[in-house]
């Protein structure tokens, strides 16, 4: 989800030596002390791997550390600065003159030559229009994207998320009855926003599961860390989307009709009255067609698991009206399937007492400040009728707050109440309670949501 070439690093980020900036402090010392420094010289933080299998499996003792020790601190492997407090978070989203939102979608990992080649021949390009755009164009397109998304539309589609959830709970059931047991994730939490998706936006000529393997690809390959064999793979998937999106965009796909999303960006004027140009209509869609369904889709992944996981919740979330809804609220102030989000600074700045040169690549722990006690009471309890829960940043703050915000909420409620309501007496497989983790830099959730039958219901629908 970049323009890769100027941000490729040659050289392994788990192994190149941190750039160290003197800042004069007041007394006009150089502070270049990272903030994890533990007393007596020692660097707790040493063995912080942000992609490793004991921080995607538990976090919280991580970032529980990092709030409360080293609120700015500096990551020697990525070169990033971690970023947990709830308010110095929120600080820096609510600023975006300060801290500018154009890294937000840069290469993670190095991207080889051999990869650059293959995205440079599917003419990949992807210049600021939404999430990393901090240009006077931004406004104009997050006009056209909240007519998609905006609260009317989306209680317009409740009827719509409602019969596509029956119609994929359907085949789960069949296969529950069959085989007495079914993963819910890759046949309903993953599905159901896709095929919302491409209702709501009129996208057509690709198929659900097309949009989906192109999608984590895109993920895979912008925010993870994959071998170099697997990056090669991710970038022809990568490259044959940008493709379709290209051609759909010029009006070679059936998707660009008028009432579309895409045929709204074709009709849009810039700031300057020029018609929006082909490359950041591109960037535009890219963006909204992974953010409007594989997020909402690990969302639901992770609101269906602790549901499963949390005593006497599951037959309540059917019958109990509202639960469904503060349920989710709660799953994203304590798991975020967005776990992080990236900024840059413009100038020089203090940020929790760090003083930051100019260029600091920032890394926003969304998930950490939504456990952060200074703002949540019992943090690691999940309380979903707490009275602040909507005080958290899982959708970000200020201008480029998720757009989708209203759609995911009311997908992810939909889905719970749907499947605790048709599948009663289903439970986690014992393998399911610890499921394979999507572990990117900036997207966290279960990979899958094996559940089975606890005993046979004779004459159900």
């Amino acid at each position: 989800m970049t323009s890769p070439a100027p941000y490729a690093r040659t050289s392994d980020p788990a192994t190149a030596e941190p750039e160290v900036t003197g800042v004069p402090d007041e007394q006009g010392a150089a502070h270049t002390a990272w903030e994890g420094d533990a007393p007596g010289g020692g660097d707790r933080f040493e063995f912080l791997d942000l992609f490793g299998e004991d921080f995607v499996r538990d976090p919280y003792p991580w970032l529980d550390a990092l709030r409360a020790e080293a609120p700015v601190h500096h990551d020697e492997a990525t070169g990033l600065w971690l970023v947990s407090r709830h308010h110095d978070v929120r600080r820096v989203l609510s600023d975006p003159a300060v801290f500018l939102p154009d890294n937000a979608q840069h290469a993670v990992a190095p991207l080889p030559v051999a990869v650059l080649r293959t995205l440079a021949r599917a003419g990949f390009t992807l210049p600021p229009a939404l999430a990393n755009n901090g240009t006077a164009s931004h406004t104009g397109l997050r006009r056209v994207v909240n007519r998609f998304f905006n609260a009317r539309q989306v209680a317009a589609a409740v009827p719509l998320i409602e019969r596509c959830a029956e119609e994929l709970l359907d085949a789960a059931q069949s296969r529950i009855d069959a085989e007495g047991h079914h993963d819910l994730f890759a046949s309903y939490a993953q599905v159901l926003p896709c095929r919302v998706l491409m209702e709501l936006l009129g996208i057509r000529g690709v198929t659900p599961d097309t949009l989906i393997r192109w999608s984590d690809a895109s993920l895979e390959l912008f925010w993870g860390r994959p071998s170099a064999e697997r990056q090669q793979e991710l970038a022809c998937l990568v490259g044959e989307f940008h493709q379709w999106l290209t051609e759909t965009v010029r009006g070679a796909g059936a998707a660009s009709s008028p009432g579309s999303f895409v045929g709204a960006l074709s009709r849009h004027r810039l700031p300057g009255g020029e018609p929006l140009d082909t490359a950041t209509a591109v960037s535009a869609c890219l963006f909204i067609f992974i953010a409007g369904q594989s997020t909402t889709g690990q969302l639901i992944a992770t609101v269906l698991r602790r549901a499963l996981l949390e005593p006497g919740l599951w037959p309540r979330a059917a019958r109990e009206a509202g639960l469904a809804e503060t349920w989710v609220e709660e799953v994203l102030r304590r798991e975020p399937p967005v776990t992080t989000w990236r900024r840059v600074t413009a100038r020089p700045v203090e940020l929790a007492g760090t003083r930051l040169p100019a260029g600091a690549q920032l890394l926003l722990m969304l998930m950490g400040s939504g456990s952060d006690p200074a703002v949540f009471a019992d943090p690691e309890r999940m309380c979903p009728h707490r009275a602040n829960v909507r005080h958290h940043l899982a959708f970000g703050a200020g201008r480029h707050r998720c757009p989708g915000a209203s759609l995911a909420r009311t997908e992810a409620a939909i889905a719970l109440r749907a499947v605790a309501r048709r599948l009663p007496e289903v439970r986690l497989t014992p393998d399911g309670a610890r499921p394979p983790m999507l572990g990117l830099l900036s997207f966290r959730a279960p990979l899958e949501v094996m559940v089975e039958q606890r005993a046979p219901l004779p004459n159900r629908r």
